[in-house]
């Protein structure tokens, strides 16, 4: 009996230690962005100074849990926010594993069809579990009680309801862009938009903090006039190892390098975490 009551109280010991450890790990007041690494797709998790938990894809595989389950504690298993930015499945096919595994609060996309299997894989999934589904436009806005910020900056609804038809050959063209804000700084993330309408964008926001580069740095995401308009202090490239598609695009590092950009890429450096607190940015080597 006594050893059953000591094994007992040690037990009690070791999770009151574990649970400290991951509540103080994980709840330090501070906003962690996260981009992970999962390959040639885009995967973004947010992590804000009160623990509310949003992602941005899930790209194009399982490995995003391993990204969440490294960034959230373990007693945590509500997601408050999805975003799927479109419904490419290099951005997408992550996330039903995503709403298998959590409690997700609200999914919120651009209003196109996906027209695959795992797009419908995932709609169905979210219709199942009675989750928030809203199609979202420019104007748009999450706001955190803690003063995080992620407001919708394209697509507009009138350009939805125009060009709707052109999602059928190019969905990168209705890629949600979401501008994030918190304590003065601010992150620009992009899906797989294209140049000409980041570039309309961004003469209307000015300089940012943190920029995440369209489509894992393809060429058709950026030209030479869009670091002239956002001027960002870092730039991070979501893109995986020795892609069929030469991403990133040698004309987009020789941007980057001609603007003196600095820039992080997950395929050679892992995922890229980003700690914002008091006005101040700091990396987790």
């Amino acid at each position: 009996m006594k050893k059953i009551v000591i094994l007992s109280t040690f037990s009690l010991i070791a999770l009151a230690g574990i649970f400290s450890y991951h509540f103080l790990k994980f709840n330090d007041g501070k906003l962690h962005l996260i981009f992970c690494n999962v390959g040639q797709g885009d995967a973004i998790f947010v992590r804000t100074p009160s623990g509310a938990d949003i992602l941005i894809d899930g790209g194009p595989n399982s490995s995003v849990l391993k990204c969440l389950s490294d960034h959230m504690p373990f007693y945590d298993r509500d997601i408050e926010a999805i975003f799927a930015s479109h419904p490419d499945s290099d951005h997408i096919t992550g996330i039903l594993d995503v709403v298998e595994r959590y409690e997700v609060d609200a999914f919120y996309e651009p209003e196109i069809s996906g027209g695959t299997k795992i797009y419908d894989e995932i709609e169905r999934s979210i219709k199942e579990k009675g989750i928030t589904k809203k199609y979202i436009f420019a104007g748009d806005k999450l706001k955190i009680s803690d003063g995080v910020t992620i407001d919708t900056l394209w697509p507009t609804r009138e350009y939805v309801e125009e060009k709707r038809n052109l999602a059928k050959n190019n969905k990168n063209l209705f890629s949600l862009v979401q501008f994030l804000t918190y304590s003065e700084k601010k992150v620009l993330l992009t899906g797989d938009i294209e140049a000409a309408i980041l570039d309309d964008i961004g003469s209307n926001i000015g300089s940012i903090d943190i920029f995440k580069l369209p489509h894992h740095g393809s060429k058709t995401g950026i030209d030479s006039q869009t670091f002239q308009l956002i001027k960002p202090e870092l730039a991070v490239i979501s893109v995986g190892a020795n892609n069929k598609y030469g991403h990133p695009a040698k004309e987009i590092l020789s941007i980057l390098e001609n603007n003196k950009i600095p820039y992080k890429r997950t395929d050679r450096e892992g995922e890229v975490e980003i700690v914002i607190s008091d006005e101040k940015l700091s990396f987790v080597q």
